[in-house]
């Protein structure tokens, strides 16, 4: 079985990691048993911060075969899309709030053999799917706003619990492997919450994640995991 066939799937995001030794953080992910990597793309216009360049994602390839799920956070996705797809990526999630042709950058993911998914900023309502869930390898949906995870202050919406059970409402009524990935300030509670039947991927950062001690940090979220399933 692959591992994008498994059940709630911690995907440690690339930029919370230590900037300046990725690859022997790459190696502590291998280690724990870690198979997925989520791969933040940002221009800095669509989100203000932009801690991760290509050439270092096109670098960090040849060195793991970790799934590499990016997801990417830019005013003007070809360029990006494209450059992802040479490297050999193996999902790409870009925002339907950038993209003036959903279901065609869908199709053209899919013609590489790659998955595809729409990532919704926290106020982008779920009718925004609607007619291309059935084509969407998965849904990301952000539970605090892009680009402000520095602020202290900034939590996840209010909302963010109905929007997850209504999405997943939408994809079981389907019969669609959609899966849910949830990203944003995610903790244990909400992978206790919502790890069994409600999300299927979460993309941890700081509030999960000690860089200092990344391997106790993974062993807890595993063992966290199993309780759950």
């Amino acid at each position: 079985m692959s591992v994008w066939e498994e059940k709630c799937i911690i995907s440690p995001s690339l930029i919370c990691l230590d900037m300046c030794n990725l690859e022997s953080q790459i190696r502590i992910l291998e280690q724990s048993g870690i198979q997925v990597l989520h791969v933040d793309i940002l221009d800095g216009h669509f989100s203000p911060s932009m801690p991760l360049g290509l050439d270092t994602v096109r670098q960090l390839r040849q060195k793991t075969d970790m799934f590499f799920d990016c997801h990417v956070m830019v005013e003007n996705q070809d360029f990006f899309v494209d450059e992802l797809l040479d490297i050999g990526v193996q999902q790409i999630v870009f925002h339907a709030e950038t993209q003036p042709h959903i279901d065609g950058m869908i199709n053209r993911i899919h013609a590489k053999g790659v998955k595809a998914g729409i990532a919704l900023k926290p106020s982008t309502p779920l009718s925004t799917v609607e007619y291309v869930l059935d084509k969407c390898d998965s849904v990301l949906l952000m539970l605090i706003n892009p680009g402000y995870a520095f602020l202290k202050g900034e939590k996840q919406v209010a909302y963010a619990d109905r929007k997850i059970r209504q999405l997943r409402q939408m994809i079981n009524e389907r019969g669609l492997d959609t899966k849910i990935e949830l990203d944003g300030r995610i903790s244990p509670d909400n992978i206790r919450t919502y790890g069994k039947d409600l999300a299927d991927v979460f993309v941890t950062g700081t509030t999960c994640l000690d860089r200092n001690d990344l391997s106790g940090s993974f062993a807890r979220l595993e063992q966290l995991r199993r309780e759950i399933l």
